[in-house]
């Protein structure tokens, strides 16, 4: 029997009535001050909890079928568990997904831990089952999903010494050492990492040394922004220059990590002249700075000192996240001024244009949370860089959080030095006036796809960009769903072609040619484009990264041969080597 099985089996059960609500969570709130509870629960975690607690009280007949059916599970389980005791290999009533903290093949040789496991999934789903039956409107529904993911992660037994095998076994080999080690990491990880396990060992993966290797020029800065522009490593390079368009969530060099593993050198050496946006990390100078000033003093002052430097009439302009909305916006703006042909192409990577369907981020994205999140950056002038990584952390709770508990707390092991993780960890501010707006303008209004977006006093409509399109979407995003992605292909005016990458919002992206890597490829028309499941039937299969279709793609988009620009201009020198001062924190 399965949970949906076992599930419906107990909700034979007579019905029991239910009762009346009152909103215990908001008459709480009403006698608390509004800045309070701006700074001390920002995401309305509290009042989730309380209506969660309300709701399961007010559903009793719901809330019976859900422990009847985990009783009845948890029965099978035992029986199967006893079972294997006595030489049965039979899967167990709970479906087994892959999950790095139960690799250790003890979880499926052992019945006693192959058992622990199968209670400990059946439990994780009833929590979620518990969440369905307290009858929560969707917005509430969608954060008290969330927690029971983090409850579920926080009362996984490889978060223990007893159920954690694999510490187990290390503690046997170093005499005890590991535990002890260990031990003193989460000390100092509960004293100086807000809580967390340290995810990177970043001692050894240097921005300018190991990481942001690629060798370039600053050779233009603002008050927001430095401009790099990389040194040419083939012998002739195409007309057309490239500017890359990086979010400023975080550092511009997740384009640009280890050598080998960096787009931006893929593309310099394949012969393309790259020039990259390095933004500033934001402090309380920058409180009034918007989103309007992100597009003036970011994209468009950039291409101007591209075409300056280089001569070009065009340019192929490549965004990636936040990055690629604006890139996108840019390109928006410079058609509305008559001035589309500046650009030549354009590459969204992992972005959305359509915030309709956001994904699990809409947890964290209403207006009551927006209004919060405003007084608590009144208060600095800035979104602190550790909330958004805390954010970004509980949507993959598992993998970013308590995936290092039994390596790091248990088993006594430094964390990995992985060039991915590095950049996370070397997180930016946002400024307030910027971060508002984005959240109510995008998140909660989605002006731009809806054609009602207006920024330097111009009224930009997606529809108007008629250049040829690349699209880069991630199976497994969680921050940018791929299906929500491929809605622009519906909302641009010109020749989209699709691609589909394995990986997530990173890992999609950073995506180099190698066996693990494969892609799904196809072309869309405007709007004949059909749906996203209907594209993924269509599309073509193929072993390898997107990386290199996209070098054909912009091969062809980005004219002939010549010889390299020099680096900077006499309007433009140099201003220093990159990676800049801006990545450093420095200026």
């Amino acid at each position: 029997m399965t949970v949906d099985q076992a599930r419906t089996e107990a909700q034979r059960s007579p019905a029991v009535p239910t009762f009346p609500t009152v909103d215990v969570a908001r008459s709480l709130e009403s006698v608390v001050p509004a800045d309070v509870l701006a700074e001390v629960d920002p995401a309305l975690w509290g009042r989730t909890v309380v209506q969660l607690a309300q709701g399961l009280a007010t559903h009793p007949s719901d809330v019976g079928r859900v422990v009847a059916g985990h009783a009845a599970l948890a029965a099978r389980i035992g029986t199967a568990t006893v079972a294997r005791a006595f030489g049965s290999t039979a899967d167990g009533p709970v479906p087994i997904e892959k999950d790095g903290r139960f690799k250790d093949p003890t979880w499926e040789e052992n019945p006693v831990y192959w058992g622990l496991r199968q209670q400990y999934l059946a439990l994780a789903a009833t929590l979620h089952d518990l969440v369905d039956a307290a009858g929560l409107d969707p917005s509430s529904r969608e954060r008290a999903s969330l927690l029971a993911d983090v409850l579920g992660s926080v009362l996984s037994p490889t978060n223990l010494l007893p159920g954690n095998p694999a510490a187990l076994k290390r503690a046997f080999e170093t005499g005890g050492s590991s535990v002890v080690s260990g031990f003193r990491q989460m000390l100092d990880d509960l004293a100086t990492n807000q809580g967390r396990p340290q995810q990177v060992d970043r001692t050894t993966l240097r921005v300018g040394k190991e990481l942001a290797a690629t060798p370039g020029k600053v050779v233009y800065r603002n008050r927001l922004m430095e401009l790099i522009q990389f040194e040419a490593q083939t012998d002739e390079v195409h007309e057309i220059p490239i500017l890359v368009s990086p979010p400023w969530i975080n550092k511009y060099y997740v384009m640009d990590l280890a050598p080998g593993r960096s787009f931006l050198e893929w593309a310099v050496q394949h012969g393309h002249t790259v020039f990259v946006i390095s933004y500033r990390d934001p402090d309380e100078s920058m409180a009034d700075t918007g989103l309007d000033d992100y597009l003036e003093l970011g994209d468009l002052a950039a291409l101007d000192v591209v075409q300056e430097i280089t001569g070009a009439e065009k340019v192929n302009l490549v965004g990636l996240c936040l990055g690629g909305l604006m890139a996108t916006i840019a390109t928006a703006m410079l058609h509305a001024r008559g001035q589309g042909d500046r650009i030549n192409s354009l590459t969204l990577q992992n972005t959305l244009l359509d915030y309709s369907d956001p994904g699990p981020v809409a947890s964290f994205v209403d207006p009551e949370i927006v209004e919060r999140l405003e007084r608590k950056m009144a208060k600095t002038g800035y979104l602190p860089s550790e909330s958004m990584a805390g954010t970004f952390d509980l949507l993959r709770a598992n993998d970013l959080i308590f995936n290092y508990v039994g390596p790091n707390w248990l088993e006594g092991k430094a964390p990995p030095a992985f060039d991915i993780l590095a950049w996370n960890a070397d997180s930016t501010r946002m400024p307030a006036k910027m971060h508002a707006f984005y959240l109510r303008h995008f998140y909660l209004q989605n002006e731009l796809a809806r054609g009602e977006l207006e920024l330097l006093g111009e009224h930009l409509q997606l529809k108007s960009i008629t250049n040829d399109t690349f699209i880069v979407g991630a199976v497994n995003d969680h921050i940018a769903p791929w299906r929500t992605s491929f809605t622009s292909t519906g909302l641009l005016g010109g020749d989209v072609t699709f691609t589909l990458s394995n990986g997530g919002h990173i890992a999609g992206v950073v995506n180099p040619p190698g066996k693990k890597a494969k892609h799904w490829i196809g072309t869309v028309g405007g709007d004949a484009a059909p749906d996203p499941d209907t594209w993924m039937q269509r599309a073509t299969e193929v072993q390898g990264s997107w990386w290199e279709p996209w070098r054909d793609w912009i091969g062809e988009r980005a004219g002939g041969m010549r010889q390299p620009p020099p680096t900077g201009s006499e309007a433009h020198p140099p201003l220093g080597d990159a990676p800049g001062s801006y990545v450093l924190g420095e200026g």
